[in-house]
């Protein structure tokens, strides 16, 4: 995670965006037969069959440091006080930032108002949402129809998730690891009730199959920058620009909205709670961003958030394995935005009026979907369109198409808010607890 991993990550960015560049504007212009043609969609090819090898090595990696991380970090918390303690505090922190964020995304999208020209709804984005809802492809119109059988009751289900009933299964189902950490955190707690020796024994064990997982870590991140260039390509090649260019307003007033809480909320709190300097933590975690950026998973992203909070931001191994896996799960401030601004906009496109109550209740539904809904597939589109159907809004079917179709980009970027919100918790956290040597000069991005 030392050295130039970062300037690495970065480059192979660059590069990807790029190829898909020249890729896309090729492909336009030669004979769909033709050598160069089926060059390109032969490269493409490739890059998505590499990207999804490192995905899976990746997430291959979450299911064994989530249970070795956490049971060992617990493990040295002496008890329910300790766990008690750290929990209050990552639970309070967590709703604190997400319910901020949202509401950064309520100021802007009603200053901005994106979904409106001249003050009445936009005739050009309509005609985009037919357009798209017209023209959707299988896979898209089977990702709509999943999320609209999902019912409000759903979002409840967070509560049954974490309580899985065949602990093998949570552990292969990407939608159940809530119930895998909170196996792993009843298995440390129960662990404190051995005698002395025993306990001692165990935590031994666990921290030394937690140094193995680290190690894996750092060999798959070692091809991080072929594995993320790789991601890139197909993404920025089928993607395009055109749908970019009708939705600008409403595509700039999300960035908007993420980067006042990437770059001003979550610092202020790294100053002023936290007491430390939010430039050396944005340094510190230069390389766990780009990979959030890169993968869009908050939770495949974990084992190199967990090497850059502990290597780099200097937090103890005890509150970040704690804070880290649990943010990775239920901590969505990017995603809980995205919500807000993505329903608002929409009932100003279709010309929905909402007042103040109402948005009120999006407010609140968001900051609850944002949780309850985070080991379901598309879960960001199940919120949307649950939020969208319980608040009355129409046509709430046909925007969730256009929705998705510019979904990656901006899935991106709320994941990089994501990530950022639970290394600032483990950062401000540990500060808490009393630890030294969090984000001195010698820390190393």
């Amino acid at each position: 995670m030392k050295g130039k991993a970062h300037w690495q990550i970065l480059v192979g960015l660059l590069l990807a965006v790029l190829t898909a560049v020249v890729f896309r504007e090729l492909s336009g212009r030669l004979p769909e037969d033709s050598e160069g043609a089926k060059f390109i969609a032969g490269a493409v090819s490739a890059c998505k069959f590499v990207g999804v090898i490192f995905m899976r090595a990746l997430q291959m990696l979450i299911v064994p440091l989530i249970v070795t991380s956490v049971v060992a970090g617990i493990a040295s918390l002496h008890g329910m006080e300790g766990f008690g303690r750290l929990g209050g505090k990552t639970v309070g922190f967590y709703a604190m930032t997400s319910f901020a964020a949202i509401v950064v995304g309520l100021l802007l999208v009603n200053l901005v108002k994106p979904g409106l020209e001249d003050g009445k709804p936009s005739q050009v984005i309509r005609m985009a949402i037919d357009d798209q809802a017209a023209n959707a492809t299988e896979a898209d119109k089977a990702k709509i129809a999943a999320a609209e059988g999902r019912e409000a009751s759903d979002v409840w289900g967070i509560f049954k998730r974490m309580f899985p009933p065949n602990i093998f299964k949570a552990a292969t189902d990407n939608g159940q690891m809530l119930g895998l950490i909170v196996f792993s955190i009843m298995f440390a707690l129960a662990m404190t009730r051995l005698p002395l020796k025993e306990i001692s024994t165990l935590r031994d064990v666990f921290q030394s199959l937690n140094d193995v997982m680290i190690v894996m870590t750092r060999w798959v991140m070692m091809v991080a920058p072929i594995g993320i260039y790789a991601l890139i390509v197909p993404i920025v090649f089928e993607t395009g620009l055109e749908l970019f260019q009708k939705l600008g307003l409403y595509f700039v007033t999300v960035l908007a909205a993420l980067a006042v809480h990437f770059f001003i909320t979550l610092p202020l709190i790294l100053s002023l709670m936290g007491k430390v300097n939010p430039l050396a933590h944005f340094k510190a975690m230069r390389t766990a961003l780009l990979t959030a950026f890169s993968t869009s998973s908050s939770s495949a992203t974990l084992p190199v958030t967990m090497r850059c909070v502990q290597d780099n931001a200097g937090v103890s191994k005890k509150t970040a394995s704690f804070t880290l896996p649990l943010g990775a799960t239920v901590n969505m401030d990017g995603t809980a935005l995205y919500e807000c601004v993505a329903v608002i906009f929409v009932s100003q496109v279709v010309g929905f009026e909402m007042g103040l109550g109402a948005q009120f209740m999006v407010v609140l539904a968001a900051l609850l979907t944002s949780i309850g809904v985070a080991g379901i597939p598309s879960a960001s589109l199940v919120a949307i369109l649950l939020i969208m159907k319980n608040s009355g809004i129409p046509h709430a079917t046909e925007a969730a198409f256009l929705l998705l179709a510019i979904d990656r980009p901006l899935d991106m970027c709320r994941t990089a808010v994501n990530v950022f919100g639970d290394s600032c918790a483990a950062v401000v956290i540990g500060k808490s607890e009393g630890e030294e040597g969090i984000l001195e000069e010698k820390a190393e991005g």
